[in-house]
């Protein structure tokens, strides 16, 4: 009973998150960093959306792998379902399985360092997984080679100044990835501090075995 009713808090608190991204995405984030123009590259969805991996950590930490993938689910049928009303259905199909690889990965690499020093598992898992995710995505979503996803979009494979800031040309969408991805990184280092300070907190109901 105990545990279905802390999968069920998880499994509305992934939906949260993945609700607030969708939501958020629409929303360039209105700043200037080192000359670069951040509402080119970045929305707030981006620092709301790596929050996700904090939720799926701590629910393998106190459950396991087992439970952390129901909420995982969860959000991933919350997430298409609201990609496919509010976005292109090339951009649905890339977000839902971004999201989804991305999230059980980190599931994985969390289970396999949970024996380590508290930080590595979600340190490295959601990192990893983050990588897989902002690589499958903005793949999906822009690369030319993926076009039977859907048509192309002339802005993205358009080619301009990495970050609008450096000499260096690439299609938009590399700088799209880069800035996402370098959130991520910096949210989930961030996401190490209110995990450390639940560990304590949500112990693990029962001895999981690393695999």
């Amino acid at each position: 009973m105990l545990k279905s009713r802390y999968t069920l808090i998880y499994v509305l608190l992934m939906t949260l998150i993945v609700v607030a991204s969708n939501i958020l995405v629409q929303y360039p984030l209105q700043a200037t960093l080192a000359g670069i123009n951040l509402a080119d590259i970045l929305t707030w969805g981006a620092f709301t959306y790596p929050v996700a991996f904090l939720i799926t950590d701590l629910t393998n930490r106190q459950f396991g792998p087992k439970a952390a993938r129901k909420v995982v689910f969860a959000g991933f049928v919350v997430g298409v379902t609201l990609s496919f009303f509010t976005a292109q259905p090339r951009i649905a199909i890339a977000s839902g399985s971004a999201y989804l690889a991305g999230q059980l990965l980190d599931i994985s690499v969390f289970n396999r360092l949970r024996r380590m020093a508290w930080w590595r598992a979600p340190l490295f898992g959601s990192l990893i997984g983050s990588m897989l995710d902002t690589v499958m995505f903005f793949s999906f979503a822009f690369a030319p080679f993926f076009v039977f996803f859907g048509p192309n979009d002339p802005f993205a494979i358009d080619w301009a100044p990495i970050l609008g800031a450096f000499s260096t040309s690439a299609p938009r969408w590399i700088s799209w990835a880069i800035g996402d991805f370098s959130v991520k990184v910096t949210v989930g280092l961030v996401m190490l501090l209110p995990y450390g300070a639940l560990m304590n907190v949500l112990k693990p109901m029962q001895p999981v075995r690393a695999a």
